[in-house]
């Protein structure tokens, strides 16, 4: 699972940042995932090493321009891009009704099937023998929804080597014994399956949360993740700002990682007021967020970032 960052600046591009987007690469499937499509999107992916051939799902988080406007200009490429033969596209009440109408004004028709899902907070939105997507309400001005990535646990590597040693024959028992059953041999030997295996690996978990002020809801959607992106468009002395527009600071980002027990926090959606040369800079906003919750990192325009595997105990 590996996360690139195609858009980073909130509400206006800059000439550092585009919009919000965030790619999950699922190499194992070649697959990769959209987070929200701001308005030049595709031009972000034809600039990174992902390849929009591969783009299977997109999740929505809210209806603001700076998270959809790419979307309609994306899917009207897909086609050209040999892409497959359905894209689902999840997101909030509304969004099927605003691509229907940029087809109808813009007279495009989408050469593959595209099916919108609304979606539902808690709900399980998708699931498959890998992984399993969920969402939770966050607070906004207008409906907004987090999403969450659980890959499933994976079985340990199995020991052929030691099952031979052993003198266990190979056939289905190995089968059996690779799921972790235990078996019982022709000689009488029973063999557990946990002792020709390694530690199961453990599924990773992604979370995505903008736009939104601190919420619990938040922090319910993101426990326990291997990764939280979560806004962080004002800086802490702006929060103000923040609570007006129902946005976060950098300390209300870091608040919802630390009291979720995440392992790592990437922030983004920063506002451009904060460029270099500025009384703030977006240094600053990191410090104040490494002062609660240390294992902060910015993005930026991008920066890919490989979620690292756990093994269980």
């Amino acid at each position: 699972m590996q996360i690139t960052f195609l858009g980073t600046s909130s509400g206006v591009p800059t000439r550092s940042r585009n919009v919000s987007s965030i790619a999950l690469r699922l190499p194992q499937r070649a697959e990769v995932w959209l987070f929200d499509c701001g308005e030049g999107t595709q031009h972000q992916l034809l600039r990174s090493e992902l390849k929009i051939s591969q783009i299977r799902r997109i999740f929505v988080t809210h209806m603001h321009g700076d998270h959809i406007f790419g979307l309609m200009g994306l899917l009207a490429s897909c086609g050209l891009a040999g892409n497959p033969s359905r894209i689902d596209i999840y997101g909030p009440a509304g969004l099927d009704e605003y691509l229907r109408n940029c087809q109808k004004y813009s007279r495009t028709s989408f050469s593959f099937p595209v099916k919108v899902h609304p979606v539902e907070p808690g709900a399980l939105l998708y699931e498959d023998e890998e992984f399993s997507v969920s969402c939770g309400n966050l607070k906004h001005r207008v409906p907004a929804y987090g999403y969450r990535v659980v890959e499933k646990d994976r079985p340990g590597r199995f020991d052929v080597a030691k099952a031979k040693a052993l003198g266990i024959p190979p056939g289905p028992i190995y089968g059996k014994l690779k799921r972790g059953e235990t078996v019982n041999l022709p000689d009488g030997r029973q063999i557990r399956g946990s002792q020709l295996c390694e530690p199961p690996e453990v599924g990773r978990k992604f979370v995505y949360c903008t736009d939104t002020v601190f919420c619990e809801e938040a922090i319910e959607l993101s426990q326990g993740a291997d990764v939280l992106v979560h806004e962080a468009t004002f800086a802490h002395q702006d929060a103000q700002l923040a609570f007006d527009r129902l946005h976060s600071t950098s300390t209300m980002a870091a608040q919802v990682a630390l009291s979720a027990g995440v392992q790592k926090l990437i922030m983004t959606h920063f506002s451009p007021r904060y460029a270099p040369g500025n009384n703030i800079i977006l240094d600053d906003l990191l410090q104040e967020a490494r002062a609660i919750f240390p294992k902060t990192k910015l993005a930026r325009d991008f920066m890919t970032y490989d979620i690292p595997r756990n093994i269980s105990n």
